[in-house]
């Protein structure tokens, strides 16, 4: 029970805001809003995984919404070109994956720190799209592009089981492959996890490897649910993943947190917005009652620690 005591927290902060709901605005859990809440989180769900990953390894990112943005452009312009929409899927992966790999060359391969690394990559990634889309959506999609061609339920449908997927296998492949102990092993000492075997500049490589893949499936999860493709999109994306990853429990010193505490952050989180407008409270107050939640859960974390020393 304490080991986590923190995804317990939050999962019980949200089970309060939808029992509170449920009294006063049950019609907050009417289907079809219920599909547009999970439907638009799931993308953020995938993306705050990578992140969570990225923070155990005790490094950070926060050039995910300038990568979220080129990997819906990209995606946007395969399908505009004719290509069919497997090799959009693949194309858009492929590119996340790319962007990951050259933070991760920079960080793993030069040893620059990934706060530095990533900060630069934020604002070149998306000055560069600014400068070559100059604001100007894709638009003109083939038909089969908006809700991969399944309709509206049928596309939440799919982006709902593609995320849960990803989800379960992240967080299988983090509690039972050696992968996912060696993420954590430097996570919590690097030099350590060196001594061990460990390859820390491989892992720390991979990671943002895989940092960046998870991004392109979250840009091609979010990007199928519209018609056209705004190249502003992912903006803010960096704060939402850390967010849910550091109330979800993951240490931002690394080496320890786990992805159902991410899954319980990023929907209570998430949640806050859509209760707002069920309440008839201010749209304004979404983003103090998320940094309350986030100084909260930070203090809690911090309290816990002097407790156990």
């Amino acid at each position: 029970m304490n080991r986590h005591f923190r995804e317990l927290s939050v999962a019980a902060a949200l089970a309060l805001l939808l029992l509170v709901l449920a009294a006063t605005a049950p019609a907050f859990f009417a289907r079809q809003q219920l599909l547009t809440t999970l439907t638009t989180a799931a993308p953020v769900l995938v993306a705050a995984c990578g992140t969570a990953l990225v923070i155990i390894c005790r490094q950070i990112d926060i050039s995910i919404g300038s990568q979220f943005a080129l990997c819906s452009v990209f995606a946007g312009l395969l399908a505009k070109a004719g290509v069919p929409m497997p090799v959009v899927a693949l194309g858009a992966i492929a590119s996340g994956a790319a962007l990951g790999a050259f933070n991760g060359a920079l960080v793993a391969g030069l040893g620059l720190p990934s706060i530095v690394v990533t900060l630069a990559t934020m604002v070149t990634w998306r000055e560069a799209l600014r400068w070559w889309r100059e604001g100007e959506f894709v638009k003109d999609l083939p038909g089969g592009f908006q809700w991969f061609g399944f309709g509206q339920a049928g596309g939440q449908a799919l982006i709902l089981v593609s995320a849960a997927l990803l989800f379960i296998l992240l967080a299988l492949a983090m509690k039972h492959l050696a992968a996912g102990r060696f993420i954590y092993a430097i996570g919590s000492d690097r030099e350590a996890a060196r001594l061990a075997g460990i390859r820390p500049q491989a892992v720390t490589f991979g990671v943002f490897v895989l940092m960046g893949a998870l991004v392109g499936s979250a840009a091609l999860l979010n990007v199928i649910r519209f018609a056209d493709v705004d190249p502003k999109t992912g903006t803010g994306l960096e704060l939402q993943a850390i967010a849910a990853t550091v109330v979800g429990g993951v240490a931002i010193s690394g080496g320890r947190g786990h992805l159902c505490g991410v899954l319980a952050g990023m929907l209570l989180l998430g949640c806050i917005a859509p209760a707002l407008v069920f309440l008839k409270m201010p749209p304004q107050w979404e983003k103090a009652i998320q940094g309350a939640i986030i100084l909260l859960a930070v203090a809690a974390d911090g309290w816990r620690s002097r407790k156990k020393n």
